[in-house]
């Protein structure tokens, strides 16, 4: 059976095992995968980043999984190199879970693609 046949859930902890072999670790949750693609959309590298940029980098990595079904769009890059995106439609309404759910189902889309 293809994993894309799978429940959700099944996905993700696929996907998670996959980030543990390529980086060493595995991310503890969602945020902590919206941060690792804020850290790969940035472009600079591991670094160390402070707190508000690592609260910035996760919202580049939901920004950018989003933009994957039109929610957000790229709108420029600035002059240190960070992406800005601008919200293109309102994202559905929904509770945490479902909230939870729909970046999941972008992130593991994202992994596709890259």
């Amino acid at each position: 059976m293809n994993i894309e046949d799978q429940p959700l859930e099944v996905q993700w902890e696929h996907l998670l095992a996959g980030v543990e072999t390529l980086i060493g670790r595995k991310p503890g949750d969602l945020n902590g995968v919206l941060f690792l693609i804020g850290v790969q959309e940035l472009g600079q590298g591991a670094k160390r980043f402070t707190k508000e940029q690592k609260q910035d980098l996760m919202h580049v990595g939901i920004c950018k999984v989003l933009s994957l079904s039109s929610y957000y769009s790229l709108e420029y890059v600035d002059k240190d190199g960070w992406p800005h995106y601008k919200l293109d439609r309102a994202l559905p309404q929904g509770d945490i879970m479902k909230q939870e759910m729909l970046l999941k189902m972008h992130v593991i889309e994202y992994f596709k693609n890259i």
